[in-house]
């Protein structure tokens, strides 16, 4: 096999999500080539072509359409295949399909790379992870799933809303499943180091209750209100795709609600969710701990122990 080539990256699964990715990538500069790998591959060789015809505009870069072999050098391995949510359909119904077509896919990602990174993207992302993490037999840090790393995005946009400050200055964190039992971590939310009550107060909010109820709803809601609208959502995810793979090539031990199966810690232990994370250029380099109340322990555990019967049921 040959050695990994720090500058490549591979996209598996050319839909929404894989195609706003893969332009994500591309647009970033951190990657000078890119292999687009689909089961439909004329769809892979479009969506190369029509990302490639922009490059005059930015960085220099191979992309292309390929097959998994294509993937063996790569550093890192996107995985956005699967069957994508229907509108009323929950995260969590999904699980049977997808876990039918990762037993297709991990397989040949690691016939041909062995050292790369796999991230997962595909949705339901925690249980995939899980079951990546199984059929890849890599060692756990170097497979992760995008996990939270877009509802603390969209906590954070909904709390500098609601704030009137920049989303960047506010330290927010959506732990646990992504989907239906995710938990606003609200007892080490901040702005900058100010605890979000008293923030909220200095910003002429009293009515804490309600307000962290409305916002908490929006983050879990978000995804279901853009797919009724327009189908499918894909650019955030795909930038979220992009912030991973930046801390990774870049080795930035970023702090990131990642996916990553769990060993212990609240008592949750054999399964992939999402917890701060440190990720740097060999994946997940170490948890850290976050400040939770009763409360949030309680939704934490009751999250796992959802995940853990979807995964026993599905594979």
């Amino acid at each position: 096999m040959s050695k990994l080539n720090e500058r490549k990256v591979a996209v598996v699964g050319c839909g929404f999500v894989g195609s706003a990715s893969a332009f994500a990538l591309m647009e970033s500069g951190l990657f000078s080539e890119m292999v687009l790998i689909d089961v439909n591959k004329d769809k892979a060789e479009g969506e190369a072509l029509d990302i490639s015809h922009g490059l005059p505009f930015a960085k220099p870069m191979s992309i292309y359409a390929g097959d998994y072999k294509d993937a063996e050098d790569a550093a890192v391995v996107v995985v956005t295949a699967g069957a994508g949510q229907k509108p009323g359909e929950t995260r969590l119904d999904l699980v049977k399909k997808n876990v039918g077509i990762f037993k297709s896919i991990i397989p040949e990602i690691t016939k041909y790379n062995k050292d790369g990174i796999l991230l997962i993207v595909a949705n339901p992302v925690d249980i995939l992870t899980s079951v990546a993490a199984k059929l890849s037999g890599f060692p756990e840090n170097r497979v992760f799933g995008s996990g939270t790393v877009l509802d603390t995005a969209r906590f954070k946009y909904l709390l500098g809303e609601h704030l009137d400050v920049d989303s960047r200055s506010v330290h927010a964190f959506i732990i646990g499943e992504h989907g239906d039992s995710e938990i606003a971590a609200w007892s080490s939310a901040n702005v900058s180091g100010i605890p979000i009550h008293d923030f909220c107060e200095m910003r002429g909010h009293f009515e804490h209750e309600k307000s962290m109820k409305r916002i908490a709803d929006d983050v879990k809601n978000s995804a279901y209100g853009i797919i009724e609208k327009k189908g499918a959502t894909y650019y955030g995810i795909a930038m979220s795709v992009r912030r991973i793979c930046e801390a990774i090539i870049r080795d930035e031990k970023s702090i990131l609600p990642i996916s990553s199966i769990q060993h212990g810690d609240f008592g949750i232990d054999g399964v992939a969710l999402s917890m701060p994370a440190i990720v740097g250029r060999n994946g997940v380099e170490g948890s850290v701990p976050i400040k939770l109340n009763a409360d949030e322990i309680a939704a934490l555990q009751e999250s796992g122990n959802t995940l853990k019967k979807v995964l026993d049921e599905a594979f």
